[in-house]
């Protein structure tokens, strides 16, 4: 059912919505996409993803035992599978430490069980498999086409069609945006060199006529690890390979603080992004954030520190599910130094700056398939 936007139709509200039409106009535009962006094409959210990977038939009796020791050391706070497999990489380079270090016990203590390295690195990579076998299902390409049509071909009277490279800071495994930009025909950058199977090419994302560049900071399920190369391949589902080859999953979590995360290709990913987000010239930026709840603390400092060092020129547009800024988000606005920088379109109400505008009823301009009719003009 398409929502009703005639809240957003009230002055104050349509008056903000202009001013972050004039904003994506007038300035270099980059869009920071969480798993919020990826609901309406049928994957699950954070929550569902958790509970479809915990009895996923990818996991053996060993890994299971693994993950409700792991579930009892969070009894009480509210944890997802990102969290559970962070845990569960930080254990890993506890006892590969060990182990390097030539230590007598070079196991891990969890539950009422000692693991080996072995043990915990089989266990991530059966709950890696299982994440991707969830994301990986069919879905439903009609908003993000839609999206990626508005972003790079407005159809909005006096609006130019953009000239430079979008930049997609993209947090999810799913392979939605690079799909979307394929099927509408626009030259892309990913990192990755080839069709169907590829590798990984930095000097990809410094191709010239590029209409965007996708960073996928956390990881792709078509991405693949192959023995004795940090840097990720993407294999064909017709390829099977041979069994010396492996082929662990690659992604990550958020809050992992595990080594995999220091080396390439997410040390490149991260500094691409960094210098995406520092304004060149005296030009203006626009970082539009939709589907994340700052719940990274990584990005955080990305943005927080990318915003302090703009000097004025990076503007961040945040479409929030919560009422209200909550959290980081309202660390962010309550800051005088950056919070004249940050625009927020809120469940119940508009907040940036001084300016607070809020709503009795639900403003839906925080569900991506609504920021997709806005930038489309349906307003």
């Amino acid at each position: 059912m398409t929502d009703d936007l005639s809240e957003l139709r009230k002055p104050v509200f349509a008056a903000a919505l202009h001013d972050f039409d004039d904003l994506l106009a007038q300035s270099k535009n980059i869009f920071l996409l969480g798993a919020g962006c990826s609901k309406c094409a049928g994957l699950p959210l954070t929550a569902e993803l958790t509970e479809k990977t915990l009895v996923s038939t990818c996991l053996d009796s060993n890994t299971k035992t693994i993950l409700t020791s792991i579930q009892s050391s969070f009894a009480g706070a509210s944890a997802n599978i990102e969290d559970y497999l962070s845990e569960l990489v930080d254990l890993l380079a506890i006892a590969e430490r060990r182990t390097h270090r030539g230590a007598t016990d070079d196991t891990v203590h969890l539950g009422e069980n000692n693991y080996s390295s072995k043990d915990l690195k089989d266990a991530a990579e059966q709950i890696k498999q299982a994440i991707a076998k969830v994301i990986g299902q069919k879905v439903t390409m009609e908003t993000h086409m839609k999206f990626i049509h508005a972003v790079h071909r407005p159809l909005r009277p006096g609006r130019n069609s953009t000239t430079r490279p979008v930049d997609y800071l993209v947090l999810n495994y799913d392979t939605l945006i690079e799909n979307a930009l394929a099927l509408e025909k626009l030259r892309y950058a990913d990192g990755m060199s080839g069709g169907n199977s590829a590798w990984w090419d930095y000097t990809t994302f410094q191709a010239d006529a590029l209409a965007a560049r996708v960073l996928k900071l956390h990881g792709s399920i078509d991405w693949s690890e192959l023995p004795d190369d940090p840097m990720p391949r993407r294999i064909a589902n017709c390829c099977t390979l041979p069994s010396y080859c492996g082929g662990s999953v690659v992604i990550w979590p958020a809050s992992t603080k595990y080594r995999e995360t220091q080396r390439d290709p997410y040390a490149q990913l991260t500094e691409l992004a960094r210098g995406i987000l520092k304004p060149q010239l005296d030009s203006q930026l626009v970082l539009t954030v939709c589907g994340y709840s700052f719940g990274d603390s990584h990005i955080n400092l990305e943005i927080e520190r990318a915003l302090r060092e703009s000097g004025g020129n990076l503007t961040m547009v945040v479409f929030t599910a919560d009422d209200r800024p909550v959290g980081e988000l309202k660390k962010l606005h309550e800051d005088q130094a950056v919070r004249d920088q940050v625009r927020i379109y809120a469940k119940k109400g508009f907040f940036h700056g001084s300016t607070v505008e809020e709503s009795p009823a639900e403003l839906p301009w925080w569900k991506f398939e609504n920021i997709t009719r806005l930038l489309e003009g349906d307003r």
